[in-house]
């Protein structure tokens, strides 16, 4: 590999990985666009039956000792 072999293969390098840092960043932004602005469509994929997951706030569980069971 010669001088001018070698600087041809590291400027290629260089604007290789600049050129996959622009695409990279380009699907990054897209995708903040898409998901900030994405209307839900009101399709259902899952079954009418299906429930989400409730999360209960600190202030609305009771507050209370677990019991031990004695052993005989």
């Amino acid at each position: 590999m010669d001088m001018d072999q070698a600087a041809v293969f590291l400027a290629g390098s260089i604007l290789m990985s600049v050129g996959v840092l622009v695409i990279v960043g380009a699907v990054v932004a897209i995708n903040n666009i898409i998901h900030r602005y994405w209307k839900n469509l009101g399709w259902n994929i899952f079954p009418f039956d299906y429930r989400p997951a409730v999360f209960l706030d600190p202030s609305e569980m009771k507050k209370e000792e677990p019991v031990l069971e004695k052993k005989k």
